[in-house]
């Protein structure tokens, strides 16, 4: 059985500290932006004028470093401990869930009093007791999964709530991040903006695509025979709105006069998606190179941290909880020892001595180490980053102890990496441990002829249903045994009407015809910048199956369509259940 969250009681301990002497928190954290894609980095390509405004009124450091992929950045944000310790291994079919019992971030700070709120992309598990709204989250608008496909009104989830977004989804979580800004501003908030841009796909809209339209950028990937120009114009838009949006909060706090008390931070998950200028770096998103491990970071505090310091020393995405929580003042004891560690001393102080440091990064099979000047890459080169950013030439040869030592620790650190992950290999999909629990397709196995929308599961549904033989499973394990109202989100064609559907669970079963057809076109794709993606969205519709009683154990439940009609079955996008109190 599931472990559900615990974390040490912290509200006493902060009783003492006043609502006005705890600074606001509001985190951007930019999805698949790579560290070269800021104009203050260097790159002539684009503007981002009120991304850059932080650097100069702020801190800037240089040396900041992230995970390759979303998921695994995302948990050592929140945790402040490296992800494979965590239940993290991946970024989807149930890899990104970040295990129950780890302590978050906002779990900390809700803890101290503040109102905490999300608005983006999780990607860190979709069924209680995973969901944001578990996590420490007051407030949640967006979406779970790793990755959406398409950025014009999708669905989305708002407290555990489906509803329709509205217009473009990095301005949709921007307004309802201002939202919560001002509703909130007279006590202490912590405001988590997690967009989806500029992930693919590339859609966005022609009021920013109009300035890239056609045009050649002057910066190219150092590797230009590899990089797709349509890829790095939508890419260059897409930041370009990024950095709008980011405008807007940012004077949104002037507008409140909190500015003042209000740190600000801006980083990003990984390195650039697609082969783009990244000021020279070696590697992109999913490498272990400095090109997909590098990220901007810039964090901002009126009269606490000096205006354009730059900060050099070696730091990550797993330092931010001890380093926030310091800041603020809020205690950060947690079960669970930390592999952060806090640079508060190094943004509000000079001179600070900072001890040298082994940063570790794993990616599947690949794994590196990051030292204050060296980084050992995974096939046991060794590279002088101080000299050397771009990874041209291996250094091993010239410092043998250093190169020893290093591969000894990385070695040992992808033997621990890999004793978890074997660790939180299996593990079902949680249902009952909130009255509503939704499994997506993404969480489900398709057995015979059906098949994915897409090649990437996050945002995918199931066709292609020829057979009374085929069937859907989800494995999942039950919380809370009882009935629960299972509806499937569905489309059926003329065709095809008049067939049944049928969810089977351990001795329960619940079938029901489909009466209505329910056929929409796939959503445009007039506004994706790039031809020929995988990404195929489309509406569904609810049908209720019936209620079904759920024994408290581990089974597959499973979907099936007992008669066809017309030689085709339905499409499948999710199927919810909701417990009968």
């Amino acid at each position: 059985m599931i472990r559900l969250l615990t974390f040490l009681c912290l509200g006493v301990a902060t009783a003492a500290l006043a609502a006005d002497q705890k600074p606001n928190i509001v985190i951007f954290l930019a999805d698949d932006q790579g560290w070269g894609d800021l104009s203050s980095n260097g790159n002539t390509n684009l503007a981002t004028p009120h991304i850059d405004s932080l650097a100069r009124e702020g801190a800037a450091l240089n040396n900041f470093y992230v995970c390759a992929v979303c998921a695994p950045t995302r948990a050592e944000f929140l945790t402040g401990r490296y992800h494979p310790k965590t239940g993290v291994s991946g970024v989807s079919e149930g890899s990104g869930r970040l295990n129950p019992d780890e302590t978050t971030i906002a779990d900390l700070f809700k803890a101290a009093g503040y109102t905490t709120g999300i608005f983006g992309k999780w990607h860190n598990g979709t069924q209680s007791p995973y969901h944001p709204n578990d996590r420490g989250f007051d407030e949640f608008y967006g979406f779970t999964s790793g990755h959406w496909g398409h950025y014009f009104s999708p669905p989305i989830d708002h407290n555990r709530t489906r509803i329709k977004g509205n217009g473009y989804l990095t301005d949709d979580l921007t307004d309802h991040a201002i939202s919560f800004i001002e509703k909130n501003h007279e006590s202490p908030f912590f405001c988590y903006i997690p967009f989806n841009t500029p992930h693919s796909p590339f859609y966005v809209d022609d009021n920013f695509y109009a300035k890239f339209d056609g045009v050649d950028p002057a910066l190219r990937n150092r590797d230009p025979g590899k990089e797709d120009l349509p890829s790095t114009r939508a890419a260059l838009a897409m930041c370009e709105n990024i950095d709008w949006n980011a405008g807007r909060v940012l004077a949104k706090l002037e507008e409140l006069q909190i500015k003042e008390d209000t740190i600000v931070v801006y980083f990003s998950d990984n390195g650039p998606n697609t082969f783009r200028w990244n000021g020279g770096m070696k590697g992109k998103k999913a490498t272990v190179d400095e090109g997909g491990l590098r990220s901007p970071f810039l964090i901002r505090w009126p009269e606490k941290i000096p205006a354009g310091k730059r900060i050099n020393e070696v730091t990550g995405a797993i330092d931010l909880l001890a380093t926030l929580t310091e800041l603020a003042g809020v205690p950060s004891t947690t079960e669970k020892p930390k592999d952060g560690r806090s640079f508060a001393q190094l943004l509000t102080e000079d001179n600070t001595d900072w001890p040298d440091r082994q940063l570790f990064s794993v990616w599947r099979n690949k794994a590196t180490v990051r030292t204050d000047r060296f980084r050992l890459d995974d096939k046991g080169a060794l590279f002088d980053i101080k000299n050397d950013r771009e990874q041209r030439q291996n250094v091993a040869s010239e410092h043998p102890d250093i190169t020893r030592e290093l591969r000894a620790a990385l070695a040992a650190h992808k033997a621990e990496a890999k004793s978890h992950f074997a660790a939180n290999s299996d593990r079902p999909f949680t249902v009952g441990y909130h009255e509503t629990t939704t499994l997506p397709a993404r969480d489900g196995i398709p057995h015979g002829t059906i098949q994915r929308s897409s090649k990437a599961p996050n945002n995918s549904f199931f066709k292609n249903w020829t057979s009374e033989d085929d069937s859907i499973t989800w494995d999942i394990e039950v919380g809370t045994a009882g009935n629960y109202r299972a509806t499937v989100y569905y489309t059926c064609p003329t065709a095809n009407v008049g067939g049944t559907v049928r969810l089977e669970f351990k001795n329960s079963s619940i079938e029901t015809p489909v009466t209505e057809v329910f056929d929409p076109p796939i959503w445009d794709k007039a506004k994706e910048r790039v031809a020929e993606s995988h990404y195929i969205v489309k509406d569904f519709k609810p049908l209720e199956i019936g209620v079904i009683n759920l024994e408290s154990t581990r089974d597959p439940l499973t979907l099936r369509c007992p008669k066809l009609v017309g030689g085709g079955g339905i499409d499948v996008y999710s199927i919810v259940l909701n417990r009968v109190k």
